[in-house]
């Protein structure tokens, strides 16, 4: 949907939790010395500004990374703090990085980054960000472009898939894409990351990918208050198949976390 923009959501608990997993299972996986490949379908900007009057309008990042911050959630040798730490220095305490900029961050310079954005303001801004970084920047559809270029090479490496879900039909089409996208890609890690809303409809779409064969499947959600009064969105979701050894571990430990917000 090109109406999306992430900056009014940026830092926000639901970030929390799906960039605390992404920097973790990268980390991870960049403990052996083998080249690997990140591709995201829904990238955004990169980057965010946390003192924009976007950002400021909702208050998200206030309730979500600036408390974590203050509650010590993450110690200074997490890959999620030192992965924000190197993005403040270059931009700013006010500066987010999204997920392409903390997978960036996180990789080595023999890994391969592609990402994919629709939004025509928003692909500018991230070509712009990434273009350091040596990514691969596309503006199409996500789910194509993943399709197209998978399995990609190296073969090692993680998707993550981020939509807005504000296409509803998201919900019945993406069981059925992971399903041909493990086929194809099979040694891949594919996170998909969905909202918890009061109406409940991630649910459906989590019965149909737990009915599904799919391998080392980590399942995690968490909830939180909304961010607003009459806010839908009371948690944040992450279905991850080939989830990388230890991810159950820092899962664990988000879901206490969290579960001292309610």
């Amino acid at each position: 949907m090109l109406s999306y923009q992430h900056i009014y959501h940026a830092g926000n608990l639901a970030d929390v939790q799906k960039h605390a997993l992404l920097c973790s299972a990268l980390g991870y996986m960049t403990r052996k010395d083998k080249p690997l490949s990140y591709i995201e379908t829904h990238a955004g900007r990169g980057l965010y500004d946390l003192s924009s009057d976007e950002a400021l309008k909702t208050g998200e990042a206030a309730a979500g990374i600036a408390m974590v911050r203050d509650k010590g959630w993450f110690t200074a040798e997490h890959p999620y703090t030192r992965a924000l730490a190197r993005v403040a220095q270059v931009h700013g305490e006010d500066a987010y990085a999204g997920s392409p900029v903390l997978a960036a961050e996180t990789l080595r310079d023999q890994d391969s980054l592609h990402f994919a954005e629709l939004h025509p303001q928003e692909y500018a801004a991230l070509e712009y960000v990434m273009s350091p970084y040596g990514a691969k920047c596309s503006k199409a559809d996500g789910l194509a472009h993943a399709m197209a270029i998978c399995p990609p090479m190296p073969r090692r490496g993680m998707i993550l898939i981020d939509p807005s879900y504000e296409i509803k039909s998201e919900y019945q089409t993406l069981p059925s894409f992971i399903g041909k996208l493990h086929r194809k890609w099979n040694v891949g890690v594919i996170a998909l990351w969905y909202p918890i809303l009061t109406s409940g409809a991630h649910q459906e779409m989590l019965a149909v990918l737990e009915g599904m064969d799919l391998p080392n499947v980590l399942r995690h959600e968490v909830r939180f208050p909304p961010a607003r009064q009459g806010h839908g969105m009371i948690g944040s979701g992450m279905f991850i198949v080939n989830a990388p050894y230890g991810l159950d571990v820092e899962a664990a430990r988000l879901s206490e976390m969290f579960s001292t917000l309610s």
